[in-house]
């Protein structure tokens, strides 16, 4: 990475993200990023259209792979195409892209090699925020597991706002993680299996009826997953049980 000028790639996995992409892009400061990739996970709006129509490097799934299959595609692509840093920014809206050069600055000045834009800066805000009050219980509770388990001391392990270091995506799997939701705490599981060193910056909570987000089963469905996957990277570090994403093939 060069350390005055990285080039700095914003991704955007997307699903029926047309009535807010272009205001989530107006959103970005100017110089923040060299390119912005969005890749549409076959929505069933014009949100794939409007990527062309607005000069992104756009990509499209012919079917639905779900939110981490989108996240494998945004990834390889922003390593294809030279990308020393990489920001994930849901194209929904629902997370302050003006924060993007703190996130960069952060990441290119060697303090972190990864990013997390935390939405829980106190209960009040959260909530007048517009997060659902068993949103941000859960949220809550599964934080606290996941610091207990990984060694962390972060806010917010469930944020979808998030920035890397090149070589942090290199250092792991993520192409062996899950396809739906799960893959998010999958992948910071691995950074820390990994010894990447993981910080975080506080961003305003958005939510609002365009903003993307799961249903109460799916957010249960998507809490066992997360404990799933805490109580096997435990066993694998305890050599009882290998998981596969944390095994890198040799290069």
């Amino acid at each position: 990475m060069s350390a005055n000028k990285p080039k700095v790639i914003v991704v955007m996995p997307a699903y029926n993200a047309e009535k807010t992409l272009e205001r989530t892009l107006h959103d970005i400061p100017a110089g923040a990023c060299d390119e912005v990739i969005l890749v549409d996970d076959c929505s069933v709006d014009g949100t794939y259209a409007l990527a062309q129509k607005l000069g992104l490097v756009a990509a499209r799934h012919e079917k639905n792979l779900g939110y981490g299959g989108n996240q494998k595609t945004c990834y390889r692509m922003a390593i294809e195409r030279g990308a020393d840093i990489v920001v994930m920014l849901h194209p929904d809206f629902q997370y302050d892209a003006r924060l993007i050069p703190y996130m960069t600055g952060l990441l290119r000045d060697g303090v972190c090699d990864v990013i997390l834009g935390s939405r829980i800066r106190t209960r009040r805000e959260a909530l007048e925020g517009g997060m659902p009050l068993y949103k941000y219980l859960m949220n809550r509770l599964l934080t606290l597991f996941e610091n207990l388990v990984l060694g962390m001391a972060v806010s917010e392990t469930h944020t979808g706002y998030r920035a890397y270091r090149r070589e942090a995506l290199q250092a792991v799997a993520f192409e062996r993680n899950s396809n739906d939701f799960v893959f998010d705490q999958q992948i910071i599981a691995q950074f820390v299996h990994a010894q990447q060193r993981i910080g975080e910056i506080p961003v305003p909570t958005r939510y609002f009826s365009e903003a993307s987000s799961i249903s109460f089963r799916r957010s249960v469905v998507y809490g066992v997953a997360t404990l799933y996957t805490m109580m096997r990277y435990v066993l694998h570090v305890a050599g009882i049980w290998k998981y596969r994403i944390f095994q890198k093939e040799p290069a």
